[in-house]
């Protein structure tokens, strides 16, 4: 019991219902290295443009920051790839601006959680497996783009609600994941914190043979890195193992 008085919490707001076991599942996985707090938010459920802005518009993040609050979370945060990276980098970073006054506590994003987790493992071209719509998944090269990193294939799978894609398989995630390498990309990414992939990371990278890098790895990752925790852990995969920290 003295254990978890002092373990730190991670705060995580995550939009709806999908995917949010991921969160236990790596915390049995981390063994007790943080008390992964994860906090609902509520918009519209479609892989869209203007729903997905205002699923991540700054009202809903600080009434979500508010509830993780009574925890005292050493960094928080928002637990949407889509939502974030719809804005571009500059709206993405005025967004975790605003999430880290409304919480009081450093925060990040999904979007950015990718960018520095790249960083962390010297990767400058990758492969996309998204879900999304081809017109969303664009947005998310873009942003790659605006952090120095180059996109050789992405693949669209058109899925148009995170709902949806919370009811794949693991069998069908580890093929959307295997499937759509490119031969010249450092490590492949699996952009939506709605498909669950934290279990999957290590058996994808032992049939890839590169760094595979999914939402809610590095959102944890990024959460980690916040709060200033050691980040060197197994069977999260290879970023679990990177000796940069950025």
């Amino acid at each position: 019991m003295r254990r978890f008085a002092t373990m730190t919490t991670l705060g995580f707001l995550y939009p709806g219902h999908a995917a949010e076991d991921d969160y236990p599942t790596a915390a049995g996985i981390l063994g007790g290295a943080a008390d992964l707090r994860v906090e609902h938010t509520y918009g519209e459920d479609l892989h869209a443009i203007d729903e997905l802005l205002d699923l991540g518009n700054p009202d809903r993040l600080s009434e979500g920051a508010s509830r993780l609050r009574p925890y005292a979370p050493a960094a928080v945060i928002w637990a949407c790839t889509s939502g974030s990276f719809v804005y571009g980098w500059d709206g993405a970073q005025r967004q975790a601006d605003g999430l880290a006054e409304a919480a009081g506590v450093p925060a990040s994003s999904t979007s950015f959680a990718f960018v520095r987790a790249a960083a962390a493992l010297d990767v400058r071209k990758v492969a996309i497996a998204a879900s999304y719509p081809e017109e969303v998944a664009a947005r998310f090269v873009d942003f790659l783009a605006a952090g120095g990193i180059e996109v050789l294939r992405m693949s669209s799978h058109g899925i148009k609600t995170a709902a949806e894609v919370g009811t794949l398989t693991p069998e069908a995630v580890v093929e959307l994941a295997t499937g759509n390498d490119h031969p010249e990309a450092e490590a492949v990414l699996v952009p939506d914190t709605a498909m669950r992939t934290v279990a999957l990371v290590e058996a994808v990278e032992a049939r890839l043979g590169k760094p595979v890098l999914t939402a809610n790895q590095v959102t944890i990752w990024e959460a980690m890195r916040l709060a200033g925790l050691p980040l060197v852990h197994s069977g999260l995969g290879r970023l679990f193992q990177a000796p940069v920290v950025v």
